[in-house]
């Protein structure tokens, strides 16, 4: 059958109508691609959206809203709790919300476009990120920071602290009495207690006296001069690494200083003594903490129960004398597990704030399981403690 020259345009026409502008001027389209991640792959994905005459057309954002707690934009909203819940509605009149993702997971919203998400936190700042896609690839953003801060740095950050922190640091390794072996290991650990003091806690250089190899007469010289020094605003922490030595029969115990004699008790420093130092340095809160053999006999009490973190105000405002020993009656060992884990703590702690107690509790079980000893702690016996407790707080 012939064509006429219309049907042959139109024959024509139906062959190329991508490239006429005819068809173009009828249809509009819209593209987007997305990435889908599978394992190691990534694959592409083009979206062609048609739009038909007389749609409406959107090119409106998704609308997110927080309903549940109250954030105030740019703001960061402070935690005391380690997971936080938000409720929030994400709507889109126009085309309809196509998906959304919070902190990067894929979500699903209710009928009535609410979410729930429970958040855990981590301490220090935590990034929320909730985005919306509606039906026309329009987004919406939006970012809050949520800073954990524990209830313990938020009530202690404001602490009431006007002393001086004090410390005098002891370590023997070498006696002079060839019957008393030398140790390895006593000077080494003073000197990490006194670096960890100074680099991260209020403890000033000049307020800490470190002796080593130290005689019967420099630990009665050293006691003396912190007694003349101290007030009764201001803090001291002794710490003693040496042998020790427990007299089962007269109930009394020693440290052996290096010029101790094993036959003679001239020369040993009685734990006695050190108590009526103790009762004599008119402190408001003194730590003991001896890494030495028989070291838990000046104990009134060893028991251990953690405070509540809102007490760290009234522990500081109460006179303490408290002490930590690396074993009870029996014998510590030259390399101590005790002393290692101790200035871990404190070198890992991010708390402001940490009592003795809270201290001592973070590595008793390390402690115990990692030697033959039982770390103890407790109140000084008859030396003025009245409940409070030694706070160590972390420089800024």
């Amino acid at each position: 059958m012939k064509t006429t020259g219309f049907q042959n345009g139109l024959t024509s026409l139906k062959r190329t109508f991508v490239l006429t502008p005819f068809l173009i001027f009828c249809f509009s389209t819209s593209s987007a691609q997305e990435t889908v991640s599978s394992g190691k792959t990534r694959i592409h994905i083009d979206n062609v959206r048609i739009t038909t005459p007389g749609e409406i057309p959107d090119s409106t954002a998704p609308v997110i809203k927080i309903i549940s707690p109250d954030f105030k934009t740019e703001d960061k909203f402070v935690c005391t709790k380690p997971e936080i819940n938000i409720l929030g509605r994400i709507t889109d009149d126009i085309s309809g919300i196509d998906r959304i993702f919070i902190n990067a997971e894929k979500y699903e919203l209710s009928k009535d476009g609410l979410f729930v998400q429970n958040i855990t936190l981590k301490k220090g700042e935590n990034k929320l990120n909730i985005y919306a896609v509606d039906k026309r690839d329009n987004y919406a953003e939006l970012n809050i920071t949520l800073v954990y801060n524990p209830e313990s740095s938020t009530v202690t950050s404001a602490l009431n602290v006007t002393g001086r922190y004090f410390a005098l640091l002891i370590g023997v390794n070498k006696y002079d009495d060839p019957n008393l072996n030398n140790l390895d290991y006593p000077i080494g650990d003073a000197e990490n207690i006194y670096n960890v003091l100074v680099s991260y806690y209020l403890f000033d250089k000049e307020n800490i006296t470190l002796l080593r190899n130290a005689k019967r007469s420099d630990i009665n010289i050293a006691l003396d001069d912190l007694a003349r020094k101290i007030t009764p605003d201001d803090n001291l922490l002794i710490f003693y690494a040496g042998h020790g030595w427990w007299d089962q029969n007269a109930n009394i115990g020693y440290w052996l200083p290096a010029d101790a004699n094993r036959s003679y008790k001239t020369e040993w420093f009685r734990n006695s003594t050190l108590c009526d130092y103790i009762r004599e340095i008119n402190s408001k809160h003194t730590l003991l903490i001896t890494d030495a053999c028989f070291g838990g006999s000046i104990f009134k009490t060893r028991s251990v129960s953690m405070e509540a973190p809102k007490a760290i105000q009234m522990l500081y405002d109460l006179p303490s004398r408290k002490a930590m020993t690396s074993g009870t009656l029996t014998e510590v060992p030259d390399r101590s597990s005790f002393v290692k884990f101790l200035i871990e703590r404190l070198n890992d702690n991010k708390e402001k704030c940490i009592s003795s107690e809270q201290l001592f509790s973070s590595f008793r079980i390390a402690v115990i399981n990692n030697s033959d000893a039982i770390p103890q702690y407790g109140e000084i016996r008859n030396v003025g403690d009245q409940g409070g407790d030694f706070i160590f707080i972390r420089r800024e």
